[in-house]
């Protein structure tokens, strides 16, 4: 199986001793679709990822935005990551927040991208039928202000990552395609929450409608999420649709750890995915592992 390098495309840290993550730390300021998230309730830094990583090669990885307290400055977040060990390649690169819907939004990004390590910026428009898993109001991709504010990434060399599920494709595949030189990233695997046969088939055909725009790429991140079952079987399903609709160029490799321990251990995680795309050329199992993020997060 894969031996080489990995660069996990998606982790968070946290110091909770800093307060600025109320959704962690406060009882009514929680995230409710992500249910019980007692076993997150504490700080997380590079020597805690470290740790879950052990004896895997990991030799980079990216930081995504952690609902930073939205009361404040979003580059705070930044500005705390830079103080934090580099010296093993975590957090070599940032995804940010901005708040893309701010007329201001501008002098944000301008702050942010001022950082050589952020690469990007984070959006939620994780909208659902149920409450239950509802995270934002419907219809955001399609709001004037999210794409003006999406028009002025390219101008600072910003990627636009999206934390969705299948009910926004149709949204975000307009949106790839009316700005088709800005890069694109989905996270966990498009989040295929509802596993009935209808919603299945809407994410099967979500990703392969968002798949049809070069500029879109997915991450194959917290991969073991959505089933009970989380034998290689199982587990292969969800990889592979990701990949088939993508490819081994546009499909990246991440573990949304400490959040996916819930889940996977990190080991149990690189193993499943190594065992899965063992099938693929040496080239593209390096791609898949590596390669594809080290190129779409610069890390040349």
């Amino acid at each position: 199986m894969y031996a080489g390098p990995i660069i996990d495309a998606h982790h968070h840290l946290w110091d909770l001793a800093l307060q600025r993550h109320r959704w962690l730390t406060d009882t009514d300021g929680g995230l409710s679709a992500l249910g019980d998230i007692s076993y997150m309730r504490h700080t997380y830094l590079p020597a805690d990822y470290l740790r879950d990583v052990a004896d895997k090669n990991v030799t980079g990885s990216v930081h995504i935005e952690a609902v930073w307290d939205r009361a404040r400055s979003p580059v705070e977040e930044t500005e705390w990551l830079e103080t934090l060990d580099k010296s093993r390649g975590v957090a070599s690169r940032y995804i940010a927040f901005a708040p893309l819907q701010d007329p201001g939004v501008e002098a944000i990004l301008e702050a942010q991208a001022a950082h050589k390590r952020v690469v990007g910026v984070r959006e939620t428009i994780r909208w659902h039928p149920d409450p239950a898993k509802r995270w934002t109001e419907k219809g955001l991709v399609d709001d004037p202000g999210f794409r003006r504010g999406v028009g002025l990434l390219a101008k600072h060399g910003l990627a636009l990552e999206l934390l969705m599920n299948p009910w926004q494709a149709e949204e975000v595949a307009r949106l790839a395609g009316d700005f088709p030189d800005q890069v694109i990233l989905i996270n966990h695997c498009c989040t295929p929450n509802d596993r009935d046969a209808e919603g299945l088939a809407r994410w099967r055909n979500g990703l392969a409608l968002m798949a049809r725009h070069d500029n879109v790429a997915i991450k194959v991140s917290n991969f073991g999420a959505y089933s009970p079952d989380k034998s290689i079987p199982a587990l292969r399903e969800t990889v592979m649709t990701c990949i088939d609709a993508f490819g081994t160029r546009r499909a990246l490799f991440g573990t949304d750890y400490p959040v996916a321990r819930r889940n996977m251990t990190f080991a149990a995680m690189v193993d499943a995915f190594a065992e899965i795309i063992a099938p693929f050329s040496a080239d593209e199992q390096r791609a898949l592992f590596h390669d594809n993020a080290r190129r779409t997060y610069r890390f040349d």
